[in-house]
């Protein structure tokens, strides 16, 4: 079991903290295999649920898929309703938000959908 076992712990620790951008726990999974066959795919989404759970990386939806940063700003996409291109995009600023929502806001994400450049100039 991950809980007793603080190898294992350390050796998904250490593939965490080679991520510089998003990952998903199969992204994770394959390194820590590379490393060490006998931990399973369970221990990789309990020990990033735990993660989460902490506050110590944040889970986003990307692609109907979740992926864990620890980015605790944002994570913003432009989603082009015709060709399904994806863009991640940055929003520094939720002051449109801010009578809206009385609380403190820690991180968001937000999905915007539209025609991309290259569906529009198609269009004309």
């Amino acid at each position: 079991m991950l809980s007793r076992n603080t190898l294992q712990k350390n050796i998904i620790k250490e593939e965490i903290m080679k991520f510089i951008s998003f990952f998903d726990a199969e992204q994770l999974y394959q390194k820590v295999l590379s490393r060490r066959k006998n931990i399973g795919i369970a221990s990789i989404y309990r020990f990033l649920k735990k993660l989460v759970d902490e506050g110590k990386i944040h889970s986003y939806l990307c692609n109907r898929k979740t992926v864990y940063s620890f980015n605790i700003k944002n994570h913003c996409h432009f989603i082009c309703e015709n060709c399904g291109y994806v863009k991640h995009i940055s929003i520094k600023k939720l002051d449109f938000l801010k009578n809206e929502i009385k609380k403190d806001i820690c991180h968001f994400q937000i999905d915007i959908t539209g025609i991309c450049e290259k569906c529009r100039n198609k269009r004309l």
